[in-house]
């Protein structure tokens, strides 16, 4: 059987594509991408040093993690000024340079923004605070709080943040609670204060006016909290129900306990006003002619009606499985591309496997043995399937977690809190706290950048501490300068694999169609546009895959693939795909799309 049940999208002609539908977006955490001045934190000037690496490399658009200034709570994303640049990562004049430089070489930048909270020394939040009476009060949420039976000042309600405990933080000074979804030190904006909106699209307009291309946005959905704050009709907090998460034995019984953390936030997340206050971002933004806005959230309805909220969401649920197996993309596969296409026929995928806030993908999907065949896979995975592909620094080294061994080396506070909630709240021994603390921090997917086998994987001066420890895999061959000069290193993949897409247009903006649709150990469907058909077959398998074809008697011409000697003499029947191959097929004759 070769036929598909359905084909999803029409290509699109090359004079109607968007440049970020066209492009390859590599994501940059400017702390641990490239230390420039050698004090241990990566700068502007550290990554205005790889720009021809990424050129080279063959990505068309950075998206940089926050710059901004930050007292580092959050590590950037509590943000105490929206229009500056952090002394530590350089000058504004720096980061003009960096634009410049990146868009000289063809390269799209992305910032980060922040819409749901502030850091709490942000000037707005520090005039909030001072008094009841200040005009910036209502620019943060704060309440009153209840009485409990005692005649206590306790919350309004028995939310909880998603980062640590209560959602509410007492305010000795006015004698108030605010809000916070996140850390105590991100206090939760007033989005439905006018005033709180025009200063922020001003912020919007700051870098735009730069010539910055557009936004990622950070955590949509917990800007709006339900208005009513009626309790959770459930006892048990956000860290009990994951720590009894953590000692389920089952599959059922995990995905239980998940449904109830998400009921736990229910109240806090997606409601009411968030697409009208997207419609007002898009319509700033497209002031600005082609900038683009992506959404940090997988709901579909973030696209709006295709034309008026975010250009691009981000495809999750994809990532959020336990392994990448054929059965689970295609299924992932026909309710994206089916929920977008019910939006409209223009509205544009974007696909991911990992970022600052998962773990790398070596460590999520690889299984111990293949490691390397499956990193293989993922991007392939990504530069195949219709869409925007999205990835992330260092995966393309096979950059893999790094788990800390001294609480004192932690720098993301929510492993800083893990560790001691469970020793404190529910007794776990100093060192299990440390190992769960270590596979719970962002800190182990934020390590820097490893470059070459010498001191500090060359992403510092020898003799100087780096903000975070290096994983020490990069005197095994985990570095940049030792896989340029492998051929068959991943890294060389990657550059070899995203030059073949950018002269494939059918990879690009070409239609998407399903085949072999119960094969359990391959993946494979049709990319067309125009002149050009292509089939993609992904074999996830340590096994061979005989594979029967029929394609009308068109010649099958192997154009790819990341197994040596590959034949290629055209095929009409029947072709063999070796362990984790992952070839890309001509069918009939390609020619330029």
């Amino acid at each position: 059987m070769s036929g598909g049940s359905m084909i999803f999208g029409s290509e699109i002609p090359n004079h109607h594509l968007k440049w970020w539908q066209s492009a390859v977006f590599y994501q940059i955490y400017p702390r641990s991408f490239a230390d420039g001045d050698g004090d241990g934190i990566g700068d502007f000037p550290g990554i205005i040093q790889k720009l021809d690496y990424l050129q080279d490399l063959g990505i068309d658009a950075i998206w940089l993690s926050p710059h901004f200034p930050s007292p580092q709570y959050d590590c950037g994303y509590d943000i105490s000024d929206y229009k500056a640049v952090a002394p530590e990562y350089g000058t504004m004049t720096d980061f003009t340079h960096f634009l410049s430089e990146a868009h000289r070489r063809g390269i799209r930048v992305v910032l980060d923004l922040v819409l749901n909270h502030t850091s709490h020394q942000h000037p707005w939040f520090v005039e909030s605070r001072s008094s009841r009476n200040n005009p910036q009060r209502d620019w943060y949420v704060w309440n009153d709080g209840r009485r409990d039976a005692a005649g206590n000042q306790i919350p309004p309600n028995n939310w909880d943040s998603t980062f640590d405990g209560t959602a509410w933080e007492y305010d000795e000074l006015t004698r108030q609670y605010y809000y916070h979804f996140f850390l105590k030190q991100q206090p939760d904006l007033n989005w439905r204060n006018p005033a709180v909106r025009q200063a922020m699209w001003d912020a919007v307009r700051f870098w735009l006016d730069l010539g910055v291309d557009g936004y990622r946005l950070d955590a949509i959905a917990t800007i709006f909290e339900h208005p009513s704050l009626i309790d959770y009709q459930l006892d048990l907090t956000v860290a009990q129900l994951r720590h009894q998460f953590r000692n389920a034995s089952t599959q059922d019984e995990r995905k239980q306990i998940h449904s109830l953390i998400e009921f736990r936030h229910s109240l806090q997340l997606r409601q009411p006003g968030m697409h009208e206050l997207m419609q007002e971002l898009r319509t700033v933004v497209n002031e600005y002619g082609d900038s683009v806005l992506i959404g940090e959230e997988d709901t579909l309805d973030y696209y709006g009606d295709g034309d008026n909220e975010l250009h691009l969401v981000f495809n999750f649920p994809l990532m959020r499985n336990e392994q990448l197996t054929p059965a689970w993309i295609r299924y992932n596969q026909q309710e994206r591309l089916a929920g977008l296409a019910a939006i409209s026929p223009h509205t544009w995928p974007c696909n991911t496997l990992g970022n600052h806030d998962s773990p790398r993908i070596f460590n999520q999907f690889g299984d111990g043995v293949h490691d390397f065949q499956l990193a293989q896979l993922s991007l392939a995975l990504m530069l195949t399937l219709r869409g925007t592909p999205v990835l992330y620094y260092g995966e393309e080294i096979g950059m893999t977690d790094l788990y800390l061994e001294d609480i004192d080396q932690f720098r993301d506070i929510t492993g800083i809190w893990q560790y001691h909630n469970e020793i404190q709240e529910f007794g776990t021994p100093a060192d299990q706290a440390l190992r769960i603390a270590a596979g719970y921090t962002r800190d182990k997917c934020r390590t820097p950048m490893q470059w070459q086998n010498t001191a500090n994987a060359g992403f510092s001066p020898a003799g100087i501490q780096p903000w975070l420890p290096v994983n020490p895999n990069f005197a095994s061959g985990v570095n940049v300068r030792d896989q340029l000069n492998q051929s068959g290193s991943l890294l060389n993949f990657y550059r070899g694999m995203l030059r073949f897409r950018k002269n494939t247009s059918a990879l690009i903006r070409g239609s998407y169609a399903p085949i072999h649709e119960g094969a359990k150990e391959y993946l494979a469907f049709i990319r067309e546009a125009d002149s050009q058909k292509c089939l993609v077959i992904l074999n996830y398998s340590a096994a061979p895959q005989d594979i029967l074809l029929d394609f009308t008697h068109q010649p099958i011409q192997p154009i790819f693939s990341n197994q040596a000697n590959r034949v290629t003499e055209p095929v009409q029947h029947q072709i063999q795909v070796k362990p984790y191959e992952i070839l890309v097929a001509a069918i009939g004759n390609l020619q330029a799309g």
